[in-house]
């Protein structure tokens, strides 16, 4: 086998598409193009406090496995929250920016950070990592939401784990949406039932819309509501629509829509994307306030879309048990870290060791509670 050539790299522009694309598969959010899109929109780029610094392998010029990196100034858009740590090394004296960071920006999704064909390479990428954050001087590294082979590959190597949860809704062959009710005990049945009917009473259908259906003005009126969300909560959206639009021109099917409207006018909301079968809930807004509007287009919807098309899974994003009662069960997550001061090293480690096993003990109280039916 040839040797091993590590470089690091600011721009995907030098790199072939196709043989990224070959590393990164059918994921939605490793795509080359929604990468790409990111930097060359200036979402996640130097000015935002994101500065690619990817990792590359190299045998014979050709890409063998890649790991998207950042050097960070901040620690917004990674819904995994480190503000403790750095606050407690601020008050020592010692800064914890810039850190480096494995994610794709502003999305909370698992998916592989180590992108490489053979485990023998996702090893070496996980020691690269460690020696490219310590020549750059960084306090820290951090891989948020890797995939499970990423997180064998991340422990041998030394890394710290910490383990979090979200909600997801798992297809279990369903006929139909009926099919799905008929499987949750009857209280959340009922209750699910009473919200889309609130919906239905307030005049609101609903349009699905995937890939070329979704046109310029819909994509337009997605972003006014996208925007409109973020201003409600006097904040700023990390994303812009020329990053969506990019999307829509260039990986069409990559993108579905959920649009709820009032006769012929659109009312609210929610953007997905696809790929490997799965379907991730990512982004919503609306015009106004209708109970249970939110729950019906960004969870129900799409749950009946992924039964409809025979998608095995459906995330339904960061946070909110609220979630269970649409038919959503916690699952978990996890990121892992490395710190180079060994003191903040091991009062972290320490932390994530009690941080876990209070997660565990989460987790299976939440189990107590999933809204279906035992088996």
């Amino acid at each position: 086998m040839a040797a091993a050539e590590f470089t690091i790299i600011d721009t995907l522009a030098d790199i072939d598409p196709a043989q990224w694309q070959a590393l990164a598969g059918d994921h939605p959010t490793l795509s080359y193009t929604f990468l790409h899109a990111l930097h060359e929109t200036g979402c996640a780029a130097p000015n935002t406090g994101w500065s690619p610094r990817y990792l590359i392998l190299q045998r014979d010029g050709q890409l063998h496995a890649a790991m998207p990196l950042y050097l960070k100034a901040h620690s917004r858009g990674e819904y995994v929250f480190d503000q403790g740590w750095a606050d407690a090394f601020h008050r020592n004296g010692i800064p914890y920016y810039p850190k480096l960071l494995s994610a794709v920006p502003f999305t909370p999704v698992t998916g592989s950070r180590l992108l490489a064909r053979t485990a023998e390479d996702r090893a070496l990428l996980a020691q690269a990592a460690l020696q490219v954050a310590q020549q750059l001087g960084t306090s820290s590294l951090h891989i948020l939401f890797p995939a499970d082979e990423d997180r064998q590959a991340l422990a041998e190597a030394g890394y710290m784990l910490r383990e979090g949860v979200q909600f997801h809704w798992e297809n279990q062959d369903y006929a139909d949406f009926d099919a799905f009710l008929a499987s949750m005990k009857m209280e959340k049945r009922k209750k699910l039932r009473q919200d889309r009917k609130r919906v239905e009473d307030a005049g609101i259908h609903f349009e699905h819309l995937a890939g070329s259906a979704i046109t310029e003005e819909v994509l337009r009126f997605f972003y006014q509501c996208y925007v409109s969300t973020y201003e409600a909560h006097y904040s700023r959206p990390y994303l812009s629509l020329a990053f969506f639009q990019r999307l829509l021109t260039e990986t069409p099917d990559s993108l579905m829509m959920v649009l709820a409207k009032r006769g012929e006018t659109p009312v609210a909301v929610a953007l997905n994307l696809v790929g490997g079968n799965v379907m991730y809930g990512r982004y919503w807004g609306t015009q106004e306030f209708v109970s249970g509007l939110h729950f019906e287009t960004c969870y129900v919807q799409s749950i009946a879309y992924c039964i409809r098309h025979g998608l095995a899974r459906f995330e339904g994003g960061a946070q909110g048990i609220h979630k269970m009662s649409r038919g959503l069960v916690p699952t978990a997550t996890w990121s892992a870290h490395w710190v180079a001061d060994p003191r903040f090293a091991d009062a972290i480690g320490d932390f994530l060791t009690q941080e876990t096993a209070a997660m565990d003990e989460y987790l299976e109280e939440l189990a107590e509670h999933i809204p279906f039916k035992k088996q």
